[in-house]
This record gives C-alpha cells, structure tokens and sequence, in this order.
C-alpha cells in the first residue's frame, strides 16, 4: 500500500510540474496571440482573450502601402534559406573530414572549433562590421549570410561529426572494395543514412537568423533591406513609435514558416539530436 500511494503522489507531483512549466512556455505565447487580434496600438489594454476580435493589425502588415512587412518577410526568408543551403553544405563535408579522415592537425582543429564555438557572435561585432566595411558588404544580405553561415561551422560540425562516427565505416571500405571513390561515398552512403542529423542542423540554421538582431541591426542601413527582426523593431523603437499590437501580429507570423519546417522534419528531429551526441 504504501508502495502504491508513493507511486501516487510522484506521479501527482510530476503531472503538476509538468502543467505549471506548460503554462509558463504557453503563457507569452497565448498572450501575444491574443494581443495581435486587439484593436488599437497599445497593450495596456489587451487581454489574452480579446474582447473585440479584430484582424486589422495583419490587414495593415499586408498592405504594402502601409508597412514593408511583406518585403522584409521576403529578405529574412531568402537569407534563411541561403543560410540553411550553405552551412548544411559546408558543416557536411567538413563532419565528414574529421570523421573519416586521419590528417596532420585534426585534433587542433576540432579543439579549435570548440573553443570558437564558446564566443558569442556579438563579442566579434567590431570585427565583423570593420571586415563587412572593408569588403564593401555593408548594407547587403550577403554579408549576413556569410557570417551566418561561417557562424554556424564549429558547433554544427562537433555535433554532425558524433552522428558520422556511429555509421560503421565497414560501409565505406564495402563500396570503395567495388570501386567508388570518395565523393560518390560521401553522397550515395554517407549523406542519405545522416538524414536525421541534416534535418537538425538545417532546422537550427534555419532558425537562427530569424531570430537574430543584433548582427542584422549593426550591418543593414536601408529599411528596403530590413530583416524581420530590424523592421518589428522599428516599429516600436522609431519617433512616436507605439505600434506594439501590430508588432505582436508581426511576431505571430514569423512562427508559420519555423513551424512548417519543424513539422516536416520532426519525424528526423529527436533522432538525430539525440545521436549526435552519443561519440566525440
């Protein structure tokens, strides 16, 4: 009995853990929600369940007479797509390298991608806006994809490399026995068996420069050429800026694509995540 009624109350405690971490991650979420479909421009007023539902916070997002929303939803998905093409890229062959391959500075080199991967981006602002500055890359995306991308190398490369290490190199040694050489290894073995550790890192390096401010803010000058997090920011941060409500509505949008992606890679997702770290 007492072995029963000891099941009971852990059971009980993690169900209440569990409902009130839910309702702290869900609480802002409801919120903002909520606050988008609120007419006017404060949020001193709204409430999680809006007494006046209305939809002209998103009507005015998407008329491009009024807010450049629609183009600078264009510029952070083309740069998030470009990142998430070229770093999956470069992380592939560079995982593949320190996998497969014994050469001399291996070991300096994987030390040296951890270390780089314990500095935060911002602590390199000055050097990348004095680089971006001397390379003419100013006020251009392609500067952001580039230090996205060069960004994203170290951690993503640790990370791909441990689920490299668990494909049996049996398996190479078998193909190159019937004659195929490096590349067609690396595309027609390697590749397809670490989908799952693909789907992760193309969802994180997605994600990231949606969610980015601050390199964004430093390098973009022209509002046509604003990413999503500048142009929200603007909003509010402007002379007379008050347009919180359409800021939240804003905000609520950035979600759909992130969740597309998640939701046709989630079957990929917890299975790579969690073998990436089995090996170092």
């Amino acid at each position: 009995m007492n072995l029963k009624l000891e099941r009971a109350i852990r059971l009980t405690l993690s169900y209440i853990v569990i409902l009130i971490m839910s309702a702290i991650v869900l609480y802002p979420v409801v919120w903002i929600i909520g606050s988008s479909f609120n007419p006017g421009d404060s949020l001193s007023g709204s409430t999680m369940i809006p007494k006046n539902a209305s939809l002209v916070h998103y009507k005015e997002l998407f008329d491009t007479t009024q807010s450049n929303y629609l183009l600078w939803y264009w510029n952070t998905l083309k740069i998030c797509l470009a990142t998430m093409f070229f770093s999956v890229l470069a992380i592939s062959f560079t995982a593949y390298a320190f996998s497969r391959y014994r050469f001399v500075g291996r070991k300096n080199g994987l030390v040296t991608f951890l270390v780089l991967q314990m500095i935060p981006n911002f602590s390199a602002l000055i050097a990348l806006f004095i680089l971006a500055q001397l390379t003419g890359l100013i006020d251009t995306h392609l500067s952001l994809i580039l230090i996205y991308v060069g960004g994203a190398v170290p951690m993503n490369t640790w990370l791909m490399k441990g689920y490299l290490d668990t494909i049996p190199k049996e398996l190479d040694e078998s193909a190159r026995m019937d004659g195929a050489g490096h590349f067609r290894i690396f595309i027609q073995i390697i590749m397809p068996l670490a989908k799952p550790i693909i789907a992760v890192v193309a969802l994180f390096n997605f994600i990231g420069p949606f969610t980015d401010f601050i390199i964004a803010k430093i390098l973009i000058r022209s509002e046509e050429k604003y990413t999503l997090a500048v142009g929200l920011y603007d909003l509010v941060a402007k002379q007379f800026g008050n347009e919180f409500t359409k800021f939240a509505a804003g905000s609520v949008l950035i979600a759909i694509p992130i969740a597309i992606l998640f939701l046709s890679l989630q079957k990929y997702f917890i299975s790579g995540l969690t073998a990436g770290g089995t090996k170092g």
